[in-house]
């Protein structure tokens, strides 16, 4: 009688497991670092997707009131653990998608604040997903790679070493993420994200040449380049960033090989993008001035192998540089007559 009690049991809890399971439930997520590059845009997407009430976007920083009513926002330490538990919690988490970090250039400049974001709060993230059994996503970069790694093509797996602190917290994150999935099971998600370009002001990465510049041509006619006009990186649209990110977090885990992937849209040089933006814009005046950062792009990839991405879970890009340069040009000259700048 006593084994067939516990059969019963065991039984009971396995169907209600599967039957759980086995509904169809939107995910209620949570985006940390939500004011940084991607995540306003991200949270737009991701509500369009799974319904406004579900994304909850945060940061540290005070939200305009136009992020506000766009929909659920709060204040979120991903250095305070404690705080952490009691949003999953509270607001009963499922998906995890952490944005914060220093980036490249801005890492450099203060290296101690950038082991805190990037590596500490990877930490605590990864941390609470194992606790609550959360998706987690976090964005890794071409500035994962270093100066020893292939740069034309840079495959999936290949030596990286980079010699920033930005890359060096992303291959931490990227190699803690996999072990956490190999030995506890987490469902830890990565995407290497080329250059993202959007109609927001550039925050302060190596590849943001390529935002600024439509700022700068399209408020003062002119623009100084920090890089030289021959260095060839990978980007992407920011549409084709969220539409890659959206696609891979839904992916059922069976078909998933890896637990981080290449992905990319495009590769091209500061003159071949001058060169298609002169098409829609007349007498751009360009000058190239060099800086620190032209040695970090020198250590980073030039075309980005995204094939085990598209073998896997079929990532296609849809946005190439004529139609970046056409949504630049319309989105920016939008959010320069918004500001009144």
């Amino acid at each position: 009688m006593m084994l067939v009690r516990n059969f019963c049991k065991n039984s009971v809890i396995h169907i209600r497991r599967y039957s759980v399971d086995a509904l169809t439930k939107k995910p209620k997520i949570l985006i940390t670092g939500g004011l940084g590059q991607l995540g306003v845009e991200c949270a737009k997407y991701l509500r369009g997707k799974y319904g406004t009430e579900n994304v909850i976007l945060s940061d540290i920083i005070k939200p305009t009131s136009d992020i506000v009513n766009d929909g659920p926002y709060l204040f979120v330490d991903i250095l305070d653990f404690k705080g952490l538990q009691k949003i999953v919690v509270d607001h009963r988490v499922d998906w995890l998608i952490h944005f914060s970090a220093l980036l490249s250039a801005i890492g450099e400049q203060n290296v101690p604040l950038a082991v805190r974001v990037n590596i500490e709060g990877m930490h605590n993230v990864i941390e609470l997903a194992k606790q609550y059994k959360l998706r987690i996503f976090v964005p890794s970069t071409i500035g994962a790679f270093g100066p020893d790694s292939p740069r034309n093509p840079t495959p999936n797996v290949t030596i990286q070493r980079p010699r920033t602190i930005y890359g060096v917290s992303k291959v931490h994150a990227e190699l803690l993420g996999e072990y956490y999935f190999y030995r506890f099971g987490l469902d830890f998600r990565c995407l290497r994200f080329p250059g993202v370009i959007s109609s927001d002001p550039p925050g302060g990465g190596t590849t943001d040449y390529a935002i600024a510049i439509f700022h700068d041509i399209l408020r003062k006619g002119q623009y100084e380049c920090y890089l030289k006009p021959d260095t060839r990186l990978p980007m992407m649209h920011v549409k084709d960033a969220l539409r890659a990110l959206s696609e891979f977090l839904e992916v059922p885990n069976t078909k998933l090989i890896r637990r981080v992937y290449n992905v990319t849209s495009m590769s091209f040089t500061p003159e071949e993008l001058v060169d298609a933006m002169s098409r829609h814009v007349s007498d751009l005046k360009i000058t190239y001035r060099p800086d620190s950062r032209q040695d970090i792009a020198d250590s980073w990839p030039q075309v980005f192998d995204d094939s085990e991405a598209r073998r896997d879970w079929n990532w296609k890009p849809e946005v190439d540089l004529e139609n970046l340069v056409k949504l630049m040009m319309k989105e920016v000259k939008e959010k320069i007559a918004l500001n009144g700048v």
